[in-house]
């Protein structure tokens, strides 16, 4: 039995610029296991176990700048975030303007290479960082899946997604690690339906979880949101608030 789709492919929503953020950026790109990697390290020296966000992007890729303001945000809260770019070097950005693009091949490209790159990626990080380390996972929108799969895994503390695409019950359903979905209220990748279906489910799993829904906000408004407008500011401020304390709080070990 086929398992229900509860977040539609990235559209048209995903596939738009949206609101560019300004900022310098504070990591840098290097490659581990071979693979590009945007990494944001901790201002202040770490004491303790290491805490390690693991950040699958939106389909604007891990190297754009507001991607790269979230992931240096997150770090600067004593967190090693690392992000990997399975597109490539090859973001959506590069084909805005290009006509008769064909964006099911693009997607499904960087979807194989994905599935391909993450395992070995994080295998390659545990060597790094180690695995007494604290592991969280967050997705945004395209990464939201690949975010999910870590909420199983052994010695990941927490995961969370915003906006997500390419979701169905079974991601939900092998829900292990304590969940934080950041969402917005009106979104045709993840409607209110498969909102409430997917609450039902982590209900049913007495799963530990948290649900942010954000009013006068669509869907990407965590990435892409205009700083500008008051209620896409906030949302997009308050969703990495949220994710950041989420995370801080079981990479402390809370129960």
């Amino acid at each position: 039995m086929s398992s229900s789709v509860l977040a539609g492919p990235p559209g048209d929503s995903c596939f738009s610029k949206g609101v560019q953020h300004t900022g310098t950026p504070v990591g840098k790109t290097v490659q581990i296991a071979d693979f590009p990697t945007y990494l944001s390290e901790p201002r202040s020296p770490v004491t303790g176990n290491n805490k390690v966000i693991l950040y699958f992007s939106d389909i604007h890729g891990p190297l754009y700048v507001n991607n790269k303001l979230i992931q240096d945000y997150f770090s600067e809260a004593g967190f090693y975030v690392l992000g990997i770019d399975y597109f490539d070097g090859d973001p959506i950005d590069k084909h805005t303007n290009e006509e008769n693009f064909d964006r099911q091949a693009w997607r499904s490209a960087a979807t194989k290479r994905a599935k391909e790159w993450i395992p070995k990626w994080f295998d390659a990080i545990k060597e790094s960082y180690g695995t007494d380390a604290k592991y969280c996972a967050v997705g945004y929108c395209f990464g939201a899946p690949y975010a999910l799969e870590f909420a199983n895994k052994e010695g990941v503390a927490a995961v969370a997604f915003a906006h997500p695409s390419s979701l169905n019950e079974d991601h939900f359903r092998s829900v292990k690690t304590p969940l934080l979905m950041s969402c917005a209220e009106t979104d045709s990748a993840f409607p209110l339906e498969s909102r409430r279906r997917a609450e039902d489910i982590l209900v049913e799993l007495k799963a530990k979880y948290f649900i942010q829904v954000f009013s006068g906000v669509k869907h990407g408004f965590a990435v892409r949101g205009d700083p500008d407008v008051p209620d896409e500011r906030w949302a997009k401020e308050e969703s990495a608030r949220g994710i950041l304390a989420w995370f801080t709080r079981f990479a402390k070990g809370v129960e």
